[in-house]
């Protein structure tokens, strides 16, 4: 049996701070997780004889490492199953770009083989199997918009304000462990309540109160007005400092009119707009400009964006109800 076709979202974080860290190193993290309808897309066949094994090849990835291979080999041990897989993934999502590509191309493995193998296992089972493959991993089975405490792995689930985003891609792709690893790390932001950002979720009140293009709704507002994001993202100053192209990326677009924040541990950078057309008209001039700024010049790379992408914010995973309970 085949499932063709099978979605993995990115993910941004909407505000992102470290109040901590754990004994055994790993950070303790704020963030609040959304996903966007950008996405990688994975083909998984069965196999009778228990191989796991990938169509296509991930540069400077050997398969023992890629998680898409891993997580059908912990799904495989914790059941039992004599079943293997075959497992294509049609990447779209940057690599290296804090939008979380290669979590989701395993939570969705993990969800689609609990499927096709029939093995079962409950929401909380495949996130436990989740946890161990990456911080990030477990939120795509989780499958809903949610406050991340911990390491990344105790979720609420919240309901967000129906949004658009414009996703760029710098001109550069950052390791995560570097940056968490890095001395000026802020490491103390002081622990936020859900009710210190209810302006982000979906309520009549605050819909009402303000119009699309408002000042904190993360469109561009009235010229040299820029909208303000709920807290911060504390890896932002690192990679700004580090990766010189994503400090030009932002400052770039600022200059267009277009605030963003850093998703993640970088280098992808996001805008908030009121919906779908406002973005998608937002990428068309970006998408103009960088022509234009390569066209200025005949030096490769003038322009600091790689790509620029208009996607709508997401309710839930795609795959949510794939998973009984």
């Amino acid at each position: 049996m085949t499932l063709y076709d099978i979605p993995a979202p990115a993910k941004i974080n909407l505000f992102l701070h470290v109040v901590g860290r754990r004994d055994d190193g790993y950070h303790l993290l704020q963030t609040l997780f959304r996903f966007v309808d950008l996405r990688d897309t994975l083909h998984i066949e069965t196999r009778a004889d228990g191989r796991i094994a990938r169509s296509t090849e991930l540069p400077g990835v050997p398969p023992d490492q890629d998680l898409v291979v891993r997580a059908a080999r912990a799904l495989q041990a914790a059941t039992g199953t004599a079943l293997g897989a075959q497992i294509a993934v049609d990447k779209r999502i940057p690599a290296g770009g804090g939008l979380g590509g290669g979590s989701s191309d395993a939570a969705s493995t993990l969800i689609a083989l609990n499927r096709l193998w029939k093995t079962g296992l409950t929401r909380q089972a495949l996130m436990r199997l989740a946890l161990p493959l990456g911080a990030d991993v477990p939120v795509f089975v989780f499958g809903q918009s949610a406050f991340a405490q911990g390491v990344g792995e105790q979720l609420a689930a919240v309901a967000l304000r129906p949004r658009a985003y414009l996703i760029v891609q710098p001109q550069a792709a950052v390791p995560t462990a570097g940056v968490f690893a890095a001395p000026e790390l802020t490491r103390d932001t002081k622990l936020v309540k859900i009710a210190d950002f209810s302006d982000l979720l979906e309520t009549k009140a605050v819909d009402k109160a303000r119009k699309p293009g408002a000042p904190g709704d993360g469109c561009a507002g009235p010229a040299g007005t820029l909208p303000a994001f709920f807290g911060r993202n504390d890896l932002e100053p690192v990679v700004f400092g580090r990766y010189p192209p994503v400090r030009q990326a932002a400052r770039w677009l600022a200059d267009q009119g277009v605030a963003v924040r850093m998703s993640g541990s970088g280098a992808c950078l996001f805008g908030e707009f009121a919906g779908l057309p406002e973005a998608l008209f937002a990428q068309s001039e970006i998408a103009a400009k960088m022509r234009l700024a390569q066209s200025k010049s005949q030096t490769q790379g003038s322009c600091p964006i790689a790509q620029v992408f208009a996607c709508d914010g997401l309710d839930e995973h795609p795959l949510r109800h794939w998973i009984d309970k």
